[in-house]
């Protein structure tokens, strides 16, 4: 990635950094960019290489700096409007349109950008050079290089005239970047040998929901940057930019104490509770009560004063604040003392990148210990493609693990009772797994809970049953006697006396 070998690499004698005007791509780059520089954006229309432009001019502007826009595919009056709905204006920014409204619609005029056969390109590229020279500017944006490859009409008069700009700039104290939306194929790569850096940019259209966006540093001579694709999004203000997470990059010292669910046996199935920098996941058919564990542990952690975040993908949070009242486990005291943090995901909606940047925002803003996936089912449906789940996943959980913060994700099982299929095995991920079941009993339905895994310690091998009541999870006794655990249809054949009373209660 990292070209040491360039003579222009100089680690002990290098000018600082200057910023891309994006938060998110500095981080990507480690620092932004090296100054007095030719850099190309690529990407096709529409992936938000105009709004990235005028960020990185805008920064300019912020550092009382010259800066020049030129524009060969868009008016003034376009780029006006697009800062407009930014929040932004372009009063600063010196917009030089080598397209003219006037002359490009009338074909008696001779020169007019729209024909090339009837402009040198030479012209072109001398108006540019002129206005450089007159205004000194150090941040320029060239909008774009696929009219100049139309004027230049052959890939060889094409690279020619890209040197000529990089020649002319190399004597200037001035950072290029090139904008090409990618219309055309040829010298592409020939473009990519020329410039110091070249970042992409991508629209993506999905099968159901929103496009997503993504962004990858395919070259940057002399910087080490995070490789790979990173989400954004581009919102008012400018591209949302979620850099890739490297969970290796955030380690944190913490104590590895155990943090309990509130309910006594359970802590004891658990070998005393669940260890700080540990996950849990919660397996079981719907309806089994997953999210109603989870919400107890959510409300124990409240109860010690820690912030906790609750991501909500399959339903809807008023249903959540609901059950949880009927749990006898309000959330709204919490929530209005600001220590439990419901947020509504729509999966269709948002790309991971912009999950992973929200679960990040409230470990390292909020202060956040315990961190609640309701459910993995949902996170799944909001991936593009279902393969890089676990990587993303795993990425995820070992940050969380190294930030010292307690995790439960949430998994539906296909199915209510008989054999169920699990939608994705992350299991070996889970540093400890709780299998909620269904069982039957004398005609009566009940639920069953067991720790069928735990990795940091000792854990319970007993089945318990459990039942959700107004007074919040009872759990009872371990049980044994048990047929048909592994066919996926438990039934008790044991005592009735170790099952939990009250039963028809809860049935109705």
């Amino acid at each position: 990635m990292t070209d040491f070998n360039n003579p222009s690499f100089q680690p002990n004698d290098e000018a600082p950094r200057i910023s891309t005007g994006s938060k998110g791509l500095d981080d990507i780059l480690g620092g932004g960019l090296d100054p007095n520089r030719m850099y190309l954006y690529e990407g096709s229309p529409g992936s938000g290489k105009t709004t990235i432009a005028l960020q990185f001019l805008l920064e300019g502007v912020r550092q009382g700096e010259r800066v020049l826009y030129v524009t060969l595919s868009e008016t003034k009056a376009e780029l006006e409007l697009v800062a407009k709905r930014h929040g932004w204006t372009l009063e600063g920014i010196d917009v030089f349109e080598l397209i003219s409204p006037e002359t490009s619609l009338d074909p008696e005029l001779e020169l007019t950008v729209l024909h090339p056969a009837e402009m040198e390109l030479s012209e072109t590229t001398q108006q540019v050079f002129d206005r450089v020279t007159e205004t000194n500017p150090t941040r320029v944006i060239f909008d774009s290089l696929s009219e100049m490859r139309l004027l230049a009409q052959s890939p060889l008069r094409y690279r020619r005239q890209v040197l000529a700009f990089k020649h002319f700039f190399t004597s200037r104290n001035c950072t290029v970047i090139l904008l090409d939306d990618q219309t055309s194929e040829i010298g592409d790569l020939q473009l990519h040998s020329i410039s110091h850096g070249v970042v992409m940019l991508e629209q993506l259209a999905i099968d159901y929901g929103a496009e997503r966006r993504r962004l990858r540093v395919i070259k940057m001579r002399g910087i080490q940057f995070r490789g790979g694709y990173h989400d954004f999004v581009i919102r008012k203000g400018g591209l949302q930019i979620y850099p890739r997470l490297i969970a290796a990059e955030h380690h944190s010292p913490f104590t590895g104490e155990l943090a309990s669910s509130g309910n006594e046996a359970l802590d004891k199935m658990l070998g005393g509770g669940l260890e700080r920098g540990t996950n849990a996941l919660l397996v079981g058919a719907a309806g089994v009560g997953k999210s109603s564990l989870a919400l107890s542990y959510a409300v124990a952690a409240c109860k010690r004063g820690e912030q906790v975040a609750f991501f909500v993908f399959d339903e809807n949070t008023s249903t959540l604040l609901a059950r949880g009242r009927a749990l006898g486990l309000p959330m709204e005291p919490w929530i209005d003392q600001g220590l439990l943090h419901l947020q509504q995901v729509d999966p269709a909606e948002l790309s991971p990148g912009e999950f992973t940047a929200a679960v990040r925002h409230s470990v390292e803003m909020q202060g956040t210990k315990l961190v609640i996936l309701d459910s993995l089912n949902g996170y799944l449906h909001a991936m593009p493609d279902g393969k890089f789940l676990i990587l993303q996943m795993h990425e995820l959980l070992s940050y969380l693990g190294q930030k010292g913060v307690v995790s439960i994700m949430i998994l539906a099982q296909h199915g209510l009772v008989g054999p169920m299929d699990t939608p994705i095995d992350i299991s070996y991920l889970s540093d400890a797994v709780i299998m909620q079941r269904y069982f039957e009993h004398s005609g009566v339905v009940r639920r069953a809970l067991s720790v069928v895994k735990k990795r940091s310690g000792h854990h319970e091998n007993t089945i318990r049953e459990y039942r959700l009541s107004p007074a919040g999870i009872k759990v009872g006794p371990p049980l044994s006697h048990f047929n048909g655990i592994l066919s996926g249809t438990p039934e008790y054949t044991g005592d009735a006396t170790y099952l939990l009373t009250d039963e028809h209660d809860d049935a109705h």
